[in-house]
């Protein structure tokens, strides 16, 4: 038995599915639906079960002796968000919790971690778990902060040779984008937003820089499609002995320019009804958000190459291409 905590959200959503298609008819969600569409992420998935945050630890208890693995990826995801003591609860302490459970019982455990938590980047984007590293780092968001504060936590309980989990994996996940994210809001991808714009028949528009040496929608980004994603989240599942906290990412930065230039392209292969990709609109960046704005991530890759991981990326133009094609523009658009 598998659980998987925001089993309903963007990632999780899309492993619950490649669990399924393995023949895992047993996987447990837990996460919380609200009252929009969210549901649609797992409408098509046979589960074992649906749960609520509060009533894990009771279930987990329960089913100790069924559960192989728990796979975290539920938070509170918003780098918007304000409400710090709300982020410490889930992302923290919520995390904490369920890494000791897994330690006491000896489980496996696989979390998402976040690209956030490099801050500015000012210490590169090397996937460094030592303590003194991390220390390092200074995240920009009390999102991006929760994480790091968790990734901290497991470094330094690690580090003093406690007992933990049979299996201990972070993921520091870039910027993914793909079906089942539809429920996040103004936290979508910017693939979306730009798609949406198309089909409107606006102009594409993307923020300007705000720095004098870099060129309006040449901030970059390590934009990864989220099949990527999942396919790394199996593979630590097929390899128990595999423990650290890695980067998953392409390892290659594109600009902003080259994403609404993918997105434009996939679509024109559809449908001749859109002007040239050169309607492009750069508007100024609010200055609330320019403090806590990332104008270059790109994720080091060598640790989980270095781990035996050997499967090639998706390039962004093949992922826009898929994820437009084969989802946004189709009657039936989830996983």
């Amino acid at each position: 038995m598998h659980i998987v905590t925001g089993g309903a959200g963007f990632i999780g959503s899309a492993l619950v599915k490649a669990l399924e298609d393995r023949g895992h008819y047993d996987t447990v969600v837990c996460d919380v639906l609200g009252a929009d569409a969210k549901w649609k992420n797992i409408g098509k998935r046979e589960l074992h079960s649906f749960i609520m945050p509060q009533e894990l630890f009771q279930f987990l208890n329960q089913n100790a002796s069924r559960i192989d693995a728990i796979f975290h990826m539920g938070a509170i995801s918003t780098t918007t968000e304000t409400d710090a003591d709300a982020i410490v609860s889930n992302n923290f302490r919520f995390s904490q919790s369920l890494w000791l459970w897994c330690a006491i019982n000896k489980k496996r455990f696989i979390y998402a971690s976040s690209a956030a938590t490099y801050g500015a980047g000012n210490q590169g984007f090397v996937d460094d778990e030592t303590p003194e590293f991390l220390a390092k780092l200074r995240p920009l968001n009390a999102y991006a902060w929760s994480k790091h504060l968790f990734d901290r936590w497991v470094a330094r309980t690690k580090d003093k040779n406690a007992e933990a989990p049979t299996q201990c994996v972070g993921l520091k996940f870039f910027n993914v984008y793909g079906p089942n994210e539809y429920h996040k809001g103004s936290q979508r991808s910017v693939v979306v937003q730009i798609f949406e714009a198309l089909q409107r028949g606006d102009p594409i528009r993307l923020f300007k820089s705000h720095r004098k040496e870099m060129k309006d929608g040449e901030q970059t980004r390590d934009f990864i499609y989220v099949q990527d994603c999942v396919d790394v989240l199996l593979w630590m599942l097929d390899h128990p002995d595999v423990n650290g906290l890695f980067n998953v990412g392409t390892g290659k930065a594109r600009s902003f320019n080259d994403l609404a230039v993918s997105v434009y392209k996939a679509v024109r292969e559809k449908t001749l009804s859109f002007k040239d990709e050169s309607q492009i609109q750069y508007i100024p960046m609010p200055e609330t958000l320019q403090v806590a704005y990332q104008d270059f991530t790109e994720a080091k890759m060598d640790k989980l190459k270095a781990a035996g991981y050997t499967k090639p990326f998706t390039s962004l133009e093949e992922g826009v291409g898929t994820y437009v094609k084969d989802f946004l523009m189709k009657d039936d658009i989830y996983l």
